[in-house]
């Protein structure tokens, strides 16, 4: 299977004016090369879950006016969607591809999974590396290092708090030379994965 990395084109497509033409780029560019990858991360973790899991890749289609600043995939263990269920991303903003656990704020259950989270603190604190990043909202490009992160009041704050998120994971600058190779690419997406995959069986524990 041909594994293509990303390319600077690929990022600039952030740059492209006007809806259309920059879903078009997206479509054209970005979108093969999610296909592919995420064909391979569905298939390992469906093997390490033990049970099928669904690709995604985001269509943008409520958009009407403004173009994305962002795009992805997302891995789910449900077919019809991924936003209200835990799950994998993979996606670029124009500086960073990121790889993310996500828990987006139209997860039904995600007090369950916070409540669980801070229950568990401890563990997320051993299985977490200290540089993976977490974020509190998947639009935006901020993430905090979990070596300089109030875990617990971050936490708190996706429990609390009705559109607040939590994702974790990693971050790639552009320019890393792993991100333009896809095997290597691809072998950091499922390390990644891989290593948060205590978590997300955690989650599912909550959400029974």
């Amino acid at each position: 299977m041909d594994i293509k990395g990303f390319t600077q084109s690929d990022f600039d497509t952030f740059t492209i004016d006007g809806l259309e033409p920059r879903m078009e780029a997206i479509r054209s560019n970005i979108q093969p090369k999610f296909q592919v990858i995420g064909e391979e991360l569905k298939d390992e973790l469906a093997s390490m879950l033990g049970t099928e899991m669904f690709l995604h890749i985001a269509q943008h289609a409520r958009r009407t006016t403004n173009p994305p600043n962002d795009t992805w995939l997302a891995v789910a263990g449900n077919k019809r969607g991924y936003k209200k269920h835990p799950h994998f991303q993979v996606g670029l903003f124009d500086d960073h591809l990121f790889v993310w656990l996500a828990f987006i704020y139209e997860l039904p259950g995600k007090q369950d999974i916070a409540h669980l989270f801070l229950e568990e603190k401890q563990q997320l604190m051993e299985t977490i590396p200290n540089h993976y990043v977490v974020s509190l909202d998947h639009t935006k490009k901020q993430a905090s290092k979990m070596s300089d992160l109030d875990l617990t009041a971050s936490l708190e704050r996706f429990r609390d708090v009705k559109k607040a998120e939590w994702l974790v994971g990693q971050h790639f600058s552009r320019n890393s030379t792993t991100v333009q190779n896809g095997p290597a690419l691809l072998q950091e997406i499922k390390k990644t994965i891989q290593e948060l995959l205590p978590l997300y069986q955690l989650s599912q524990q909550a959400l029974k």
